[in-house]
């Protein structure tokens, strides 16, 4: 490693009525990958688009120095010119161009105002190839998968001459074999020269590709630690992230022993969902389980494994082609055809995709959580404004959602506190059973600590709680019995008592699951 590479000073920025940064210093050294670590709202992304111009100069406090030079970017292009990338957690890609046309947006291989399309075409796949995209170039980015998607990004900064590559929670909303992936291609732009920051929540993810990670805490810089240092423990970097030793990352919890005698909450028996293109291809084939008041059940399982089908088919057959299976409720066969009638029996479903499925984003705090359940704060009808604002006051103040009032938009909010108000909606409904499909996807420790805090208590009240999660340690904190599933099949069910990672990850990969779905 040489010197810095960037340098930001005392950075401060203020929007109206919060003060996001406030002294800030980030010092990257070139050619390293850097860790940016914090809670939702430490002020980590702000300070990223500080960095790339989304934030002009003049409207923040401080100086940035790159490669040495005092930067006073003025857009998102000045920085470019730069070779500062920034790669957004929502991608900025255009769905119905192709791979090569997205690449290339605003920065058209073109003679005289027309369009190379031989040039970019030809550019396009060395792009691809040097990030590990084996598509066509011609192939639409709506065709491909979000991992897949993640590395035409990286390409598309690749073909700007990238110096320093900003990525913002890269892997996120991806499985685990695509995160591994585009782990490597870091380290292997690492290689090339390029410099990186990294800003993730995951830390394992971070003390693999990290050479340093620096700490923001309620928009000021905490400490930078080096990563190689036995003393840089992910134990550190929580205390260092909420300003307190975490000594347990799950609530404690007494395993649920059930009642004797008494009906499942849910059951679900022998269900069947075909794909809604596919008809001929089963996603869900005949799987049964059960839920009781008071327990917390989990579902593991891969990518592809079916899960989120299951959860969104039977909350009102939101998801596919029905094709069979029955849904009880204590003990009573219930139709569960529509989300208002699945509502209507007691069930939410809280999705796994909260920014697209679970919030209106321009809409306020008040108004997200009361959509689920309008008539309970309406009269006649018309809704009563001052009792929908004691109700999301109420959820505000237990949920612990850090904003200035109910009537701050959510989409201002950071993606722990969104979460908080995604569940606060389906708790206002007053649902017996909630299905809750990746509940802590995208979000830091401190809050998914409150996140799981509000799920034991929901148990404790006796509601029935299914927990959908790509992280086995997590089901295996929270959860009193386990179900695992494969290629849209059932393949075990584990007690909390016998659960480990490996037994899980042994049912999850079963062959003759696979197998069968191949003959299908």
């Amino acid at each position: 490693m040489t010197g810095p590479v960037l340098e930001m000073r005392s950075i401060g920025k203020t929007f109206p009525g919060v003060r996001a940064l406030a002294d800030v210093t980030l010092t990257v050294r070139r050619g390293e990958v850097h860790a940016l670590c914090g809670e939702n709202g430490a002020g980590k992304s702000t300070l990223m688009k500080v960095l790339s111009g989304v934030h002009p100069h003049g409207g923040y406090e401080g100086e940035i120095l790159f490669e040495g030079d005092p930067c006073r970017f003025r857009d998102i292009r000045a920085s470019e010119r730069r070779g500062i990338v920034i790669i957004h957690q929502e991608l900025a890609l255009v769905p119905y161009l192709s791979i090569a046309e997205n690449i290339f947006l605003g920065n058209e291989r073109a003679t005289r105002g027309v369009v190379s399309w031989n040039e970019t075409l030809r550019e396009a796949t060395r792009l691809m190839r040097r990030v590990g995209l084996d598509e066509h170039p011609q192939t639409r980015v709506a065709d491909i998968g979000v991992g897949k998607q993640q590395l035409v990004e990286i390409a598309k900064a690749l073909s700007k001459e990238v110096k320093l590559l900003v990525l913002d929670e890269p892997t996120a909303a991806l499985n685990d074999e695509d995160s591994a992936q585009l782990i490597d291609l870091i380290l292997e732009l690492k290689e090339q020269g390029i410099t990186s920051i990294i800003i993730s929540h995951k830390l394992g993810e971070i003390r693999r590709v990290a050479d340093a990670v620096t700490i923001l805490r309620d928009g000021r810089t905490i400490e930078t630690l080096d990563v190689a240092d036995p003393a840089t423990t992910e134990d550190r970097i929580i205390s260092g992230m909420i300003g307190r030793d975490l000594d347990h990352r799950f609530p404690d919890r007494t395993p649920y022993g059930g009642e004797p005698g008494t009906a499942p909450a849910l059951e679900i028996r022998d269900w069947t969902v075909f794909h809604p293109i596919d008809r001929q291809r089963k996603v869900v084939d005949g799987v049964s389980l059960s839920v009781r008041r008071g327990e917390i059940v989990g579902i593991a399982g891969l990518m592809g494994a079916g899960r989120t089908e299951l959860a969104m088919s039977v909350f009102g057959r939101s998801y596919g082609r029905y094709g069979g299976g029955t849904v009880l409720k204590d003990g009573e066969t219930i139709r569960t055809r529509s989300v208002p009638e699945a509502v209507a029996h007691g069930i939410a479903y809280v999705t796994e995709d909260r920014k697209h499925y679970g919030l209106n984003l321009i809409d306020t705090i008040g108004r997200n959580i009361s959509l689920s359940a309008l008539g309970r704060v309406a009269r006649r009808g018309v809704v009563d404004a001052h009792e929908e604002r004691r109700v999301a006051e109420g959820f505000r103040t237990s949920m612990n959602i850090k904003a200035p009032t109910v009537f701050e938009p959510v989409g201002r909010l950071s993606g722990g506190n969104q979460q908080k108000v995604v569940l606060s909606k389906w708790i206002f409904a007053g649902p017996d059973v909630l299905i809750l499909d990746e509940p802590t996807r995208g979000i830091d420790v401190g809050a998914k600590y409150e996140i799981y805090t509000v799920i034991d208590r929901l148990a404790a009240e006796g509601k029935a709680v299914i927990v959908i999660s790509s992280e086995l340690p997590e089901l295996l904190g929270m959860c009193d019995r386990i179900y695992t599933m494969a290629a849209g099949r059932l393949t075990g069910e584990v007690l909390r008592s016998e659960a480990t990672q490996d037994v899980l990850m042994r049912h999850m990969t079963r062959e003759d699951a696979r197998e069968n779905d191949h003959e299908r």
